[in-house]
């Protein structure tokens, strides 16, 4: 089988689907999760509701993040790599990121393990950002050379 890009980026697109159908699942059984781990874990309904309420603060960037990434892989898809768009979405999809980490970290302090989704998720942070920074020199150094040509 032969590895292209647009099977790559349909792949992408695909597991982008797949992130925003399990999203749309945790969103839909929120209450039923935040039941079970009272009834399993926390012994106390106000740490299910502090549950409910994280899952939902973080839906709310996790569907921004999932359309930023399909805005940035049809942008791919078309040969539109190096504009400012990108750059933009790359830029949404690292705060969303940081903010993640912000829920993590607040919601560690009634939940230990949610730390470590806020370590993943400062540190997904960090590498879009990253990636952000060289796409927007990369832009400059083409209208730079546009401009020379």
């Amino acid at each position: 089988m032969n590895w292209d890009k647009d099977r790559s980026v349909s792949l992408s697109l695909a597991c982008v689907g797949i992130f925003a159908l399990c999203l749309a699942a945790l969103d839909i059984g929120a209450y039923k999760i935040a039941e079970w781990f009272v009834a399993n874990r926390f012994q106390h309904i106000r740490h299910g509701v502090l549950l409910m309420v994280s899952i939902y603060a973080g839906s709310v960037f996790g569907w921004i993040c999932l359309y930023q990434l399909w805005r940035l892989l049809n942008n791919v898809r078309l040969g539109k790599v190096f504009i400012t768009e990108n750059v933009r979405s790359m830029r949404i999809v690292s705060w969303c990121c940081v903010w993640a980490s912000v829920i993590g970290l607040l919601s560690a302090a009634y939940y230990l393990p949610f730390a470590f989704i806020a370590v993943a998720a400062g540190f997904m942070a960090l590498i879009v950002r990253i990636v952000k920074n060289a796409f927007q020199q990369a832009i400059e150094m083409k209208d730079e050379l546009d401009l020379t040509v």
